[in-house]
């Protein structure tokens, strides 16, 4: 009787190593993404912080997202915070005259409390207008009632 064998099969040393994942560019990756991700959270939050009850509307549109914009939030006792900093009239202003120099079509946004008064707002849009800048806003929340 004829015995068969069966040869052995050798694997070359390539078969023999399984496919490594590299961490090291995972973790740089995932890194990376995580501090995108906070930045724009911490800029996303800057103006939101400032504790401002907004005006109701029932007409408000909510506006398409810009990057390039001025947000002015003016409290109910007349302090104007851009960025998390204190401005007077005259500082808002010669801020706003620098900004209007650098960029002439800078959008602004005035998010004024609804208990402020209103000669704070024209504050903001005269030293607005002095400083060339014309494509100003109002922030206001939309009304849900009725």
């Amino acid at each position: 009787m004829r015995e068969l064998f069966m040869p052995k099969f050798d694997f070359s040393e390539y078969h023999k190593q399984r496919p490594m994942i590299q961490l090291a560019p995972l973790v740089d990756i995932a890194f990376w993404a995580l501090m995108f991700f906070m930045i724009i959270a911490v800029f996303n939050q800057m103006e939101v912080q400032v504790n401002l009850t907004l005006p109701k509307s029932k007409t408000a549109i909510q506006p398409s997202q810009s990057s390039g914009k001025i947000v002015i939030n003016i409290t109910k006792d007349g302090r104007f915070i851009v960025n998390q900093k204190e401005y007077t009239g005259n500082g808002l202003e010669i801020m706003l005259r620098e900004v209007s120099k650098l960029f002439p079509n800078q959008r602004v946004i005035i998010r004024a409390d609804e208990l402020s008064y209103h000669k704070y707002v024209i504050q903001v849009l005269d030293a607005c207008g002095r400083s060339n800048l014309s494509d100003v806003s109002f922030s206001t929340t939309r009304d849900e009632s009725q």
